[in-house]
């Protein structure tokens, strides 16, 4: 349609709309002396301020709050301590699970995950269904930030490290907005948001968090598309001959079956894959004996169903479940899954596909001998493990990746990685 038709028909509804609304005024002269506020009023992204800050000054506001020590009960952790921009926004270190709380000694319960390619995660749903034209197919629970899907937007994640009691550990939103008001920047944030902004600690807060999601939409520096295998998709360059039968393994469904949950194709609307269905699934990774937490063995974190995540804890079926990160950069990490159970991709890689065929590789044994099998998770609850391929197999069978696939894969894993430049 063009823009001039488009343009008369708006206004032309715009008349109507109005129309009808005088006429409804008239008939009934109540309705005007209490008019109906807005459908804004209280959204997260209401205009509630005077001064409606911009995206620049938010952006910048937002990389300066990021890698802010201050801002914690310790004054020692920031948001990059455990997202390094160094790293791909992810853990710079080998540590499973980061030091924080208030003496920087506590240790917490998962892994920090990349906070780059988040942009377009949908919010959580338990019905997710592709934007292919076929809503035949339920791909179940999806969406979400947090490895169990529980923050709607880059926001609300934010608030959860600000206020946990082993990451940045403060008690409660006005102890960070109090932290804001002695911070070196605090003109800068009294410029963005109004010079009146710390009157309302509540408000002051949700901008905060607001701030941090904007600079997280940083497309340089959080979802820049600049591996070699971008390059590869834009017809650039080459993939080596290792690289692409390590695609050619990741793709196949008979193999490593990856691309499954790890979408490696371009999308029909023509957009860079992200390489994750943002699905949340349960795949029985190992119990990881360095957690503190884990040391009490009536302790499991079980994902979607709890302990941190408490609105689905009636639904059984999907205890266990963990989000599917997406692999862009993953090569750059030192340990990988929620509970980084593993410490090098060789390691990740042998697991996916021994996990049936070895499980005494993998698992510890029970008194009587016989394999604990994914013994990070209750044994009610084991049934809701994945058995797709290449968890489709018994210990008598061949793995579906040898040693030498499992390298031509990490070979192409490693062009995944953020920063490439044509040799």
């Amino acid at each position: 349609m063009k823009p001039a038709v488009t343009a008369f028909l708006i206004g032309a509804v715009a008349l109507f709309l109005n129309a009808c609304g005088q006429r409804s005024a008239e008939a009934n002269p109540a309705a005007t002396s209490q008019p109906a506020k807005p459908a804004y009023v209280g959204a997260t992204y209401a205009p509630s301020l005077k001064k409606q800050p911009s995206v620049t000054a938010m952006t910048d506001l937002g990389r300066i709050m990021f890698s802010d020590p201050s801002l914690s009960a310790s004054g020692k952790m920031s948001c990059a301590t455990c997202h390094s921009p160094e790293h791909a926004f992810g853990p710079p270190n080998n540590l499973a699970v980061q030091l924080g709380g208030k003496d920087m000694k506590t240790l917490g319960t998962r892994a920090a995950p990349s906070l780059r390619y988040i942009q377009n995660v949908p919010a959580f749903t338990e019905h997710f269904f592709d934007d292919d034209g076929d809503d035949s197919i339920d791909a179940g629970p999806t969406g979400g930030h947090n490895w169990d899907g529980r923050a709607p937007s880059t926001h609300d994640q934010a608030r959860i490290p600000l206020l946990s009691a082993h990451e940045m550990g403060n008690a409660g939103p006005a102890e960070v907005v109090e932290k804001l008001k002695k911070a070196a920047y605090a003109g800068q944030f009294r410029q963005t948001f109004g010079e009146d902004i710390f009157d309302k600690p509540e408000q002051a807060f949700k901008w905060a968090l607001m701030a941090l999601e904007v600079y997280q939409e940083s497309p340089a520096e959080f979802y820049p598309y600049n591996s070699k295998y971008d390059a590869f998709l834009r017809g650039q360059t080459q993939l080596s001959k290792q690289e692409l039968n390590g695609l050619r393994l990741f793709n196949d469904p008979a193999k490593g079956n990856c691309a499954s949950c790890h979408i490696s194709g371009i999308a029909p609307s023509g957009a860079f894959p992200q390489f994750t269905d943002y699905g949340l699934i349960a795949i029985g990774v190992p119990r990881n004996k360095h957690i503190p937490a884990n040391a009490d063995p009536k302790y499991f974190d079980m994902g979607l169903c709890g302990p941190d995540r408490t609105d689905l804890k009636e639904k059984t079926e999907y205890c266990g479940m963990f989000k599917t990160p997406s692999l862009r950069n993953v090569a750059m990490r030192q340990v990988f899954f929620h509970n980084g159970a593993f410490d090098s991709l060789e390691k990740v890689m042998q697991f996916y596909v021994q996990r049936d065929t070895q499980p005494q590789k993998w698992y510890p044994r029970n008194k009587d001998g016989s394999v604990d099998k994914f013994d990070d998770l209750p044994v009610a609850y084991r049934d809701n493990v994945n058995v797709e391929a290449p968890f489709d197999r018994k210990p008598s069978d061949r793995p579906a990746l040898n040693d030498a696939e499992i390298k031509d894969v990490i070979a192409f894993l490693k062009t995944l990685n953020d920063g490439y430049t044509k040799q």
